[in-house]
């Protein structure tokens, strides 16, 4: 090319070859988009009244109301189970638990639970496959430590927290567990409460994302909050007794077994202390959002906050006084609403719908096939899941939703439900009676479960009873008979 003697036509060959022509892409609009990253937050026993955007009274939950004004609030979310491990083992498997190869609280000594097993491709694996950095940060609770289940094993690149749930049920342990290792927590040996055990796995999730923040992250944040004992710090504590007045104290076990391996502490404010619980959780999720804020990742990060299952009756808890279960029937380990309904909350600005309720029918199952179609990967077509993308994208008229859904549990006695639209149906003491008689509620006119309508509508039952059938299949590990 030759070289332009005018100075003018220099200077603008120059621009030329630095801007490129109007018709030429500039260097960032062919790179492709960085994938969303992923903060899933897992609360353990939260019910479905214990927030405010949810109806709760007592107190407030202004950082977890803010998420919700930013996103979706859903009114019709199940949790996988009634109780810890199968409810996570749902979600990490996007299988019910009726397929779900844990479904049930099944410990190993001395510390963990039943493993998940290898052939199993969870969750965490399938974000890593996408090419995500994977983080759990709170209670494992699906394989003892050096077992095939455990997190490092799964799919996660990291793991800080509890791995067993019966160690969980203490705030101020001896350990931690960082990957397999040991993290040892010397303020809290003996009688010591110098560690806040969830302060420090706070802490550790919020290190996640800052050390991720350059490439699309899975975030699994299972916090351990507000699970019996009932502790927190003395602060909130404080603010709260002011408020509730005088209590009667809960008396718990202080020393000798199963002082911090498994039994609930003490506790002289139950009230105060369960809702400064609740408190801290709003705090970290403030916390995390800001980070995501702070980063420039907001608008590129989804969040969803949920709990496990519907709210305890343990070591001192009231839920009664909280109204935990909202306008609902049962607590945790009941399949009646408020065992099993929980609150959840989706925020991701830019793509989200903000400040929407959305009364679509969805549970952990499908939180697996979601995270699938986000991420561009291919699922087994027999996951019980359904992928609420659509609906969390603003596409409800292209929502699919689900024909029934189905959960089985194991203790008290054996109990299934099963639901079918407006129609739920519950049986319990299927151990001792698998021909035990069937309850029907319209949760459409009764979502409380007060007026068992088996009796009117004999074909409704029949059908929700060939349900249960077609949704249990036999475990080795697990064995239940739902017929």
């Amino acid at each position: 090319m030759p070289t332009p003697t005018d100075p003018l036509l220099a200077c603008l060959l120059l621009l030329y070859l630095a801007c490129g022509s109007p018709e030429t892409p500039g260097p960032t609009e062919d790179a492709p988009a960085r994938p969303p990253n992923v903060v899933y937050i897992l609360v353990d026993d939260l019910g479905y009244g214990d927030l405010s955007s949810y109806g709760q009274r007592r107190f407030t939950t202004p950082n977890i109301d803010r998420l919700a004004e930013r996103g979706i609030r859903f009114t019709q979310h199940y949790a996988g189970s009634t109780v810890c491990a199968p409810s996570r083992a749902s979600l990490m498997t996007g299988l019910h638990t009726g397929h779900t190869p844990i479904r049930g609280n099944k410990e190993v000594q001395p510390e963990g639970q039943w493993p998940i097993p290898d052939s199993i491709r969870t969750l965490a694996e399938l974000m890593a496959e996408a090419g995500y950095a994977t983080g759990a940060f709170g209670k494992w609770g699906l394989g003892y430590p050096g077992s095939e289940g455990a997190p490092g094993r799964q799919g996660f690149g990291e793991f800080y927290g509890y791995n067993c749930q019966r160690l969980a049920h203490n705030y101020y342990p001896y350990y931690l567990r960082e990957d397999q290792q040991r993290d040892s927590l010397p303020g809290n040996a003996g009688t010591g409460t110098a560690t806040f055990a969830p302060t420090r796995i706070h802490e550790r999730a919020l290190a996640f994302i800052e050390r991720h923040r350059d490439r699309p992250f899975f975030l699994f944040y299972p916090n351990v909050m507000p699970h019996a004992e009932l502790a927190a710090p003395d602060s909130l504590v404080t603010h709260f007794a002011e408020q509730f007045g005088p209590e009667e104290a809960w008396q718990g076990r202080d020393s000798g077994p199963g002082y911090k391996d498994g039994a609930y502490g003490s506790v002289a404010r139950p009230h105060a202390t369960f809702a400064a619980m609740v408190s801290l959780i709003d705090q970290q999720v403030g916390e995390i959002v800001d980070k995501l804020d702070d980063l420039g990742l907001t608008e590129n990060t989804l969040v969803i906050f949920t709990s496990d299952n519907g709210p305890h009756v343990e070591g001192g808890a009231d839920p009664d006084f909280f109204l935990s279960n909202g306008p609902f029937r049962g607590y945790k380990r009941d399949l009646y609403e408020g065992g099993i309904r929980v609150p959840m909350i989706a925020s991701w600005p830019g793509t989200v719908p903000q400040g929407r309720t959305s009364d679509h029918i969805s549970a952990f199952w499908d939180v697996y096939p979601t995270l699938a179609e986000l991420t561009g990967q291919p699922v087994d077509k027999n996951l019980d899941g359904i992928s609420f993308l659509p609906v969390l994208e603003g596409r409800p008229a292209e929502q699919r939703q689900h024909g029934h859904l189905y959960w089985e549990f194991h203790e008290r006695g054996g109990r299934v439900a099963v639901r079918e639209g407006r129609w739920k149906g519950v049986r319990y003491g299927v151990l001792e009676d698998p021909a035990a008689a069937l309850e029907l509620y319209d949760l459409q006119t009764d979502p409380g479960e007060q007026h068992d309508l088996a009796g009117q509508h004999p074909a409704v039952v029949a059908r929700l009873d060939s349900l249960i059938r077609v949704s249990h299949s036999e475990s080795s590990v697990f064995p239940f008979v739902a017929r």
